[in-house]
C-alpha cells in the first residue's frame, strides 16, 4: 500500500502498522539512497516520508507513526500547518526569489518586527536573517567582533552550535560532529556547564562552582578584554537537553555585563514557543544582547535569525552582512504562518502542558525501573538520561535499544547527549494528548523489555 500525499492537521490521527518497519517501499528507496548518496550523511529513521500534519508521519507503505521529534524540532506548530501552508502557497504565486541584497522585500522587514517585539528585553533591536542555524550563530559572532574589537569567544561543555567550521568548533561532541573535520578555528573557549545531575560535588554546588571555573577561565586564562562573547544555549539541546543550575545563568550574564562582554542566546532550537514560552530565555530572567534563532522559526522552511541590540547590530559595515538565500521570501510568509499559529492556536500554553503529560509518564515509567538517571527539560522538550542500575554510569546502550523498540513499533524518537545516554522529545505543539499516551506506552513496553 502507498500512503496519500495529502498531509496537514486533516491527516487521520493514529498510530497504524501495516507493515513491518522498514516496510518495502522504504527498503527499496534505501538500496537507491546506497548508490546515490553518501555514507556520511545518515539518517536516524529507517523509513522514508509520504506525508505528515498533527502529530503523525505517514511512510511510503502506509504506516502511520506518532511523531515525537518533529523534524528536530523543525515542525513545532505542526506539519504542513493550515497558516504555514497558506501564507507560503500565497507567495509562491508572487515570486520565489530576488535575493534581499539585490531586490528587497516586505516578508523580510515583517519577520524582523515581529522578532524584535518577541525577544527579550525593551530596548531598541534590529534583526537579520539568515538560513540555517549555524549561519545565525557565525553571524552573531561576527557581530560580536565588530561591535567589541575582540576576538576570543567563550562557549560551554555539552554545547551544539552546527556544523560550520566556527560553529563545529563552538560544539563540544567530537562523535559524529568534529570527527576527522579538524583544524578548527582559533580563539574558541570552552567553559564548564552546570550541569546538576552530573556535577562532581553534588547539585547544591553546582551553579556557584561552574560559575567560578567560568570566571577563573575569563579573567586568569583568557583575559576579559579579550573577549567579544559569551555562546549559551539557555537549555542545551544536543548535549541532553540540559537546564543549568538555578542561578548560573544569571551569574554568567552579570559578569558579562561588568565586563562588557556581550552575551549571545543560542535558541535555535529552544526558541518559537518549544519551551512553554517564547524563547526559553524568560526562563531564567536572561535578556541577551544578541539571540539566535531557527529550527521552529520557518514552520519547516529553511530560516534563521540574529534579534540584538541595535547598536550592536547597525556596527556591521554595509554589505558585511547577508547572504544569497538569507531571508527567501518563501520562508519568510512561512515564519508570518508560525506566528499567526502559536498566537492563534495557544500553543505556548500547549507546550506547557505536552510537558506536564510527558513528565508524568516519565514519571510513572520511573518507578518501574532503576535506569532512569534524570528526568528533564522545559515545556515541549523533555529528556530522561539513562545510566546503569545504581550508577551515574551513562547507558548508551539501553536508549539504543529503547530507541529501536519505539521505531519498530511506530513512534519516531530522538537521542542526544555527550554520551549518547538521553532520550529526547520535541512533539509538535499540535500532538494529541490521545497520541502522546498511546506513544508513552510504547515507550512503557519498551522499558519492560529492557
Amino acid at each position: 500500500m502507498t500512503a496519500t500525499l495529502t498531509g496537514g492537521p486533516d491527516l487521520e490521527q493514529v498510530r497504524r502498522l501495516i507493515t513491518e518497519i522498514p516496510g518495502p517501499r522504504s527498503r527499496e528507496l534505501a538500496e537507491r539512497r546506497k548508490a546515490a548518496l553518501p555514507t556520511g550523511l545518515a539518517s536516524a529513521a529507517e523509513v522514508y516520508i509520504a506525508s505528515a500534519g498533527g502529530g503523525v508521519v505517514v511512510d511510503v507503505d502506509g504506516n502511520s507513526l506518532i511523531d515525537l521529534g518533529s523534524g528536530i524540532a523543525v515542525t513545532t506548530v505542526g506539519n504542513s500547518a493550515p497558516a504555514v501552508v497558506a501564507r507560503a502557497a500565497d507567495q509562491l504565486t508572487q515570486y520565489t526569489h530576488t535575493c534581499f541584497l539585490n531586490v528587497p522585500y516586505e516578508p523580510y522587514i515583517e519577520v524582523a518586527e515581529r522578532l524584535n517585539a518577541l525577544t527579550p528585553g525593551d530596548h531598541e533591536k534590529r534583526t537579520a536573517l539568515f538560513s540555517t542555524g549555524a549561519e545565525a550563530v557565525e553571524n552573531a559572532v561576527k557581530y560580536a567582533r565588530a561591535a567589541t574589537g575582540r576576538d576570543a569567544v567563550v562557549v560551554f561543555d555539552h554545547a551544539f552550535h552546527g556544523r560550520s567550521l566556527l560553529t563545529m568548533t563552538m560544539t563540544a561532541k567530537n562523535q559524529p560532529y568534529k570527527h576527522g573535520f579538524g583544524p578548527f578555528a582559533p580563539e574558541v573557549y570552552r567553559a564548564p556547564m552546570a550541569y546538576p545531575y552530573r556535577w562532581p560535588s553534588g547539585p547544591e554546588n553546582c551553579a556557584d562552582e561552574a560559575f567560578s571555573q567560568f570566571a577563573t577561565l575569563i579573567d586568569a586564562q583568557i583575559g576579559a578584554d579579550q573577549v567579544a562573547c559569551v555562546v549559551v544555549e539557555p537549555l542545551q539541546g544536543e548535549g541532553g537537553f540540559i537546564v543549568p543550575a538555578e542561578g548560573f545563568l544569571q551569574k554568567v550574564a552579570e559578569f558579562c555585563r561588568e565586563r562588557a562582554i556581550l552575551l549571545v542566546a543560542d535558541e535555535v532550537q529552544t526558541g518559537i514557543a518549544r519551551t512553554g514560552a517564547w524563547f526559553a530565555s524568560e526562563h531564567e530572567g536572561l535578556v541577551p544582547d544578541l539571540i539566535t534563532t531557527a529550527k521552529g522559526l520557518g514552520g519547516g522552511l529553511p530560516l534563521a535569525a540574529v534579534t540584538g541590540r541595535a547598536d550592536i547590530m547597525d556596527v556591521a559595515h554595509a554589505g558585511g552582512i547577508g547572504g544569497t538565500y538569507a531571508g527567501n521570501p518563501v520562508a519568510c510568509a512561512a515564519a508570518l504562518g508560525v506566528f499567526d499559529e502559536i498566537e492563534n492556536g495557544g500553543l505556548i500554553e500547549r507546550a506547557k502542558a505536552i510537558g506536564d503529560l510527558i513528565v508524568r509518564e516519565l514519571r510513572g515509567i520511573a518507578e518501574t525501573t532503576d535506569i532512569i538517571g534524570e528526568i528533564r527539560g522545559r515545556g515541549a522538550m523533555i529528556a530522561v538520561e539513562l545510566v546503569k542500575p545504581g550508577t551515574r554510569e551513562p547507558n548508551k546502550e539501553a536508549v539504543a535499544k529503547l530507541a529501536k523498540h519505539c521505531h519498530d513499533n511506530g513512534v519516531l524518537t530522538l537521542t542526544a547527549g555527550t554520551f549518547g545516554n538521553v532520550l529526547r522529545f520535541l512533539p509538535p505543539l499540535t500532538i494529541s494528548d490521545e497520541l502522546l499516551t498511546e506513544a508513552f506506552a510504547v515507550i512503557r513496553d519498551g522499558f519492560a523489555a529492557l
